[in-house]
């Protein structure tokens, strides 16, 4: 089965206060040492692979830079990045190229670069197209660079675009979100992608809500009732305009659903490269199922070759993952697959959880197809706790 690789890029202009990533602003002299490293890495992906005990397809039908801001880097570092993956991977000839871009940072040297490089498809970070809500988080962009990138893009041929947007930004207001979700429809993108706020202490925001202060606009997001309302109100807006929900935060033209993510929830394997870049391999042991593993997630341990983290996927837990990514698509998971994959026994060990969120009304079911209600939705990991247990990380 075909590959997905992902290379990570941490590098910010801004490091917005809501994110929780692994991304920076860095000195522009740490990005050289820093494309050195991954294409070393790249280089190297048969003998990590080995040592992880996963096994190997060189084949690549998806690649995906994010970050950070990948179109940060260089014209000469962003090639090289696609040079050395060209030379170690068999790309096919449908492969999809995504690359993240934070609007304004596309000059027309980075649009020819990324056109020479074969890419078909970009996200843009937009997050609102209210310029107040966007400043009041860092962002550094405003609705008419968007606009701007946008038509851009198209007029170099790049026209599979996704459109990010987060709902629950500080001042958001069911008119200003409303705003935001016409100005998605309005630029006629084929994939957008929806974000409920995550409040933890991993962002400046986060920690600012969860001590109850004010600085970072944080006493001007909006309650968890009025996300929650403006998530709905995306679905429904989107639905109705040809864009339907197809998995939990993201939403698709037909045709134009985003291939590289469907690896993650569907478990087809995957390899990634930089900071806090995390792969996914068949196991090369019988008694495994497969195998994951990660890269350190500061950019000091990765530069000097930190160890990385490999966590063995035993079939029962291989089971799990199988229901808790699987209910992330709207689709759902179609239990005659799960028990012809894991067998009938391990299938059914999870027969009273789903009787009791059927009963709760956080699944449903339509024949052998088992999935999400919209209330399930909005309460999914809660439902996705039920199917996971702690695995043994090595």
């Amino acid at each position: 089965m075909a590959l997905g690789l992902y290379i990570s890029v941490p590098f910010c202009r801004t490091k917005c206060s809501y994110c929780n990533f692994a991304s920076d602003v860095f000195s522009r002299a740490v990005f050289e040492r820093y494309v050195d490293r991954v294409c070393a890495d790249i280089r190297n992906a048969a003998t990590t692979a080995d040592q992880m005990g996963g096994q190997i397809d060189f084949a690549v039908d998806s690649i995906y830079l994010g970050g950070g801001t990948p179109t940060l880097l260089d014209i000469t570092q962003l090639e090289r990045l696609f040079v050395t993956i060209s030379q170690n991977f068999k790309i096919q000839p449908d492969t999809e190229i995504t690359v993240e871009c934070a609007p304004g940072t596309l000059n027309p040297a980075a649009l020819e670069c990324l056109h020479r490089c074969g890419v078909n498809r970009v996200s843009l970070g937009v997050q609102s197209f209210v310029d107040q809500e966007a400043a009041s988080v860092g962002r550094l962009h405003t609705r008419q660079i968007v606009l701007d990138d946008i038509a851009r893009l198209r007029a170099a041929g790049i026209t599979d675009l996704n459109i990010d947007l987060i709902a629950g930004l500080p001042h958001q207001t069911r008119e200003s979100w409303e705003f935001s979700l016409d100005q998605v429809v309005a630029c006629d993108g084929p994939h957008a992608s929806v974000y409920m706020l995550e409040v933890d202490e991993d962002s400046r925001l986060g920690r600012e809500l969860i001590a109850g202060g004010t600085r970072y606009h944080a006493h001007s997001v909006p309650d968890d009732d009025l996300i929650a309302d403006l998530y709905i109100a995306a679905c429904e807006r989107f639905e109705c305009h040809g864009i339907p929900q197809y998995e939990i935060s993201n939403f698709s033209r037909p045709g134009h659903e985003s291939r590289h993510n469907l690896k993650y929830w569907t478990r087809q394997p995957y390899l990634g490269f930089g900071v806090d870049a995390h792969s996914m391999l068949p196991a090369a042991e019988k008694h495994m199922a497969a195998v994951r593993f990660s890269t350190p997630d500061s950019l000091e341990q990765f530069a000097v070759a930190g160890p990385l983290t490999r966590t063995p996927v035993s079939p029962d837990s291989a089971l799990e993952e199988a229901f808790f990514l699987g209910l992330r698509l709207n689709r759902g998971i179609d239990l005659r697959q799960i028990t012809k994959q894991f067998g009938e026994h391990p299938a059914n060990r999870h027969s009273e959880t789903i009787k009791d969120l059927l009963n709760s009304g956080l699944l449903e079911k339509q024949g052998c197809i088992v999935r999400l209600t919209p209330r399930g939705r909005l309460l999914a990991n809660e439902v996705f706790e039920r199917f996971i247990s702690t695995p043994e990380t090595v």
